[in-house]
């Protein structure tokens, strides 16, 4: 492949809803650059994109990828990513990479969550964006519905480019707005027709030229004198439009034969920015050019962490060229990092470069050190804003199938979250269970299939433990008492201990002997034996919390006695006199906020209220959508992700914070002492 400068690349990403077809848009797209010989099949396990095995295996899209081709003069790194929410890390994995994005639409479904959320994200980073309506050829597919939707909820940006003229529920060919002509339905290499006679056409291209008109006075004056635009004219008004946000343009197609995509492809080349008309934001917040002339920087937006090949780092060159055998510094870690050998990449294989320049995308093998977000630079004075990936939502516990695989479940585990930043493992020292934390059951299934497949470890997986705890409401004075004779010295410690509740996670020991009724030597072996008492409380076994034990009193014998006996003693006093200070089960309560659509509101607040929880406040938000704030139990949120799309199809987002702890009402307490015993 021949270098290309920062002008001339384009760097776009397919987003949208899972099933919209954008893998295989990715194909026709590809087909039509010359790079494949046929556009492949999602179902087949086909696609140039879709390569990993659990993509082939599912039939869809879990990680991103990336395709460098070349188009004429122009380079375009084609960037897919996942439409599953499951998925989600890949969309900011691609938006980090990509300078503008294509929301692929099937003309079935119409505009949905995914698609919704596609755009959002991209307007929200500033990415230039355009809408590819497809699978026209499918049963109900209905380009002017999809079209009228788009106009609805984003108003005057929305611009008609490519669009079809239907008969009879058939589309019999393809108009191409800024030329005004029309081209049959044959697939990437299109014909042109005779013009169809049609309002509704005439319609859609008023669309255009207004939507042209109003990005320069010189073509609103002309718009109203009634003079045609050239093609000259739309596709610089077009370009001027979608880099300042103005103007979002609208194609359409079928991806599996090609039809009109060629058109929107060399419309998309003319139109979308390059890296040299975008900025990248620093660590600082300020804006920064991608340039050839600076100082060589890279940031690095996916890794591939593979037991076999090794680690794969995917970047985007920020600045100056990046080449074989260059030393770079890690912002993060101010480590220095050798730049091996630098490739541009094929799906899932890479072709080697001489080198990568500013705006252009790579990959580079072997960074030990380095992490996804990291930014690495000549000086490491260089620092990209760090990608912002959403926290994971579902946990599960993870137990071993077979014993022994514990390290290397381990080792797979660690290797994973460096590839993938949505997941989380982490020991719960409390319940002693290795729990796994991902964005829902897919995400967790792909997970536990690739810890079997990459790294040769089966795991089982249970609902997480819930870390109760056990505590005090009344006080209590108690004698513990210890005596074992057994031929020569003996064992005796005699304790008087008044326990007490208070506001501590640990047991708070005081004293208050006078006398010498118990020596002081004694007073750590006796708190010693409370603390150890602490751990496994008398109701179900949960750790004991909230208690204060005050030494009052006691006894002990100049032979007999010994710091063991005095140990033993306190033990006796915690076993006999926590039972008697009304002891009640505590558990987890956490802070809960979710964003939720309007009209999904009482929904989601019959689903807290029946999961014990409490709302405690609620804001509008942007969007038409409420933010509501709760307290629930941990206990009871082990779905709510689950149900959570169901009731909004997705729409809602959450997060759950650990708060405080509570009692347990008593008929719920009860069910888990006794199943306990």
């Amino acid at each position: 492949m021949k270098q290309f400068n920062v002008k001339s690349i384009r760097n776009i990403a397919l987003l949208g809803h899972g099933g919209s077809g954008k893998t295989t848009l990715a194909d026709a797209i590809l087909f039509y650059a010359g790079v494949t010989d046929r556009i492949g099949k999602t179902g087949d396990g086909t696609t140039v994109m879709d390569f990993d095995n659990e993509e082939k295996k599912r039939k869809v899209s879990v990680s991103t990828s990336v395709y460098a081709a070349e188009l004429g003069d122009k380079k375009l790194n084609l960037i897919d990513a996942p439409g599953l929410f499951d998925f989600a890390g890949g969309v900011c994995e691609a938006l980090a990479a990509a300078d503008s994005v294509i929301v692929t639409i099937s003309g079935k479904s119409g505009l949905t969550v995914g698609a919704k959320q596609a755009f959002e994200k991209a307007r929200a980073l500033k990415k230039s964006a355009a809408f590819f309506i497809g699978k026209l050829d499918s049963t109900h597919a209905h380009f002017y519905r999809v079209l009228s939707s788009l106009a609805a909820n984003y108003g005057a940006v929305i611009c008609p480019v490519v669009v079809p003229y239907v008969e009879n529920d058939e589309v019999k060919c393809y108009i191409n707005l800024i030329e005004n002509k029309a081209y049959s339905c044959d697939g990437i290499n299109l014909k042109e027709m005779r013009m169809p006679v049609s309002t509704e056409l005439d319609d859609m291209r008023s669309m255009l030229l207004e939507a042209v008109a109003s990005t320069d006075e010189e073509l609103m004056e002309k718009y109203f004198s009634g003079e045609e635009f050239t093609p000259e004219e739309l596709i610089s008004g077009l370009s001027t439009g979608i880099k300042s946000g103005d103007i979002c343009p609208v194609y359409c197609g079928v991806q599996q034969t090609g039809n009109a995509v060629s058109i929107m492809v060399d419309n998309l080349m003319q139109i979308m920015p390059s890296p040299a008309d975008c900025k990248f934001t620093d660590s600082e917040g300020s804006e920064c050019e991608f340039s050839e002339q600076t100082e060589p920087a890279l940031m690095i937006f996916k890794t591939i962490a593979d037991p076999f090949v090794g680690k794969l780092s995917y970047f985007k060159v920020l600045g100056g060229k990046i080449s074989s055998d260059m030393r770079l510094i890690n912002s993060r870690t101010e480590t220095e990092e050798r730049i091996s050998k630098v490739m541009w990449l094929k799906g899932g294989k890479q072709e080697d470069a001489e080198y990568i320049g500013a705006g252009d995308i790579g990959a580079v093998s072997k960074l030990g050190g380095v992490q996804t977000g990291d930014t690495l630079s000549l000086k490491g004075n260089i620092s990209a804003a760090a990608i912002e990936f959403p926290a994971p939502t579902l946990s599960v516990a993870v137990y071993p199938k077979a014993k022994g695989d514990e390290e290397k479940i381990t080792t797979a585990f660690n290797r994973m979250m460096e590839e993938d930043k949505t997941i989380n493992v982490f020991m719960n020292n409390e319940t002693h269970e290795q729990i796994l934390e991902a964005l829902g059951e897919q995400h967790i299934d792909v997970i536990i299939s690739r810890l079997k497949s990459k790294f040769g470890a089966e795991v089982e997986l249970k609902q997480p433990k819930i870390a109760y705890r056990e505590t005090i409401r009344k006080p209590v004075k108690v004698q513990g008492r210890h005596k074992k004779q057994s031929g020569g010295h003996g064992q005796f410690g005699d304790v008087w201990i008044r326990f007490e509740p208070c506001d501590s996670e640990e047991l708070v020991f005081e004293d208050e002997v006078f006398g010498g009724a118990v020596p002081k030597n004694f007073f750590p072996a006796v708190e010693k034996g409370l603390r150890e008492c602490t751990a496994k409380g008398v109701l179900a076994g949960y750790p004991v919390v909230g208690v204060k034990a005050v030494l009052y009193d006691g006894s002990y014998h100049p032979v007999d006695s010994s710091e063991m006996s005095f140990k033993m003693a306190a033990a006796i006093a915690f076993k006999e006199g926590i039972p008697q200070t009304a002891p009640v089960l505590l558990e987890p309560i956490g802070t809960l906020k979710v964003l939720v659509p309007d009209e999904m509101l009482g929904d989601v607040i019959g689903d807290i209220n029946k999961r014990r929880g409490r709302i405690i406040g609620m804001n509008p938000a942007d969007n038409k959508m409420q933010e509501v704030i709760g307290e629930v139990p941990i206990a009871e949120m082990s779905d709510f992700s689950t149900a959570m799309r169901s009731i909004t199809q997705g729409t809602a987002t959450f997060t759950l914070e650990p708060a405080r702890y509570e009692e347990v009402p008593q008929n719920i307490a009860q069910k888990i002492i006794d199943a306990n015993k």
